[in-house]
């Protein structure tokens, strides 16, 4: 991930970043946005499962 940040300053900004510089915005936007991330995951998680038991619900005679 890192030398693709890397890649990604040089391509498109035009500018030669570091490793540790690679490493301190990697960590700063997995700081950030981890949560969202890991909220959005338990809701689809809790979407499928609740259509499952739909679907199971469904098959009562």
């Amino acid at each position: 991930m890192i030398s693709q940040i890397k890649k990604f300053f040089m391509e498109e900004r035009d500018e030669d970043l570091g490793d540790l510089g690679a490493q301190l915005i990697l960590d700063f936007f997995l700081e950030k946005i981890a949560p969202d991330i890991y909220n959005q995951g338990l809701e689809d998680a809790h979407l499928y499962i609740s259509e499952k038991l739909e679907d199971m619900y469904g098959l009562q005679l």
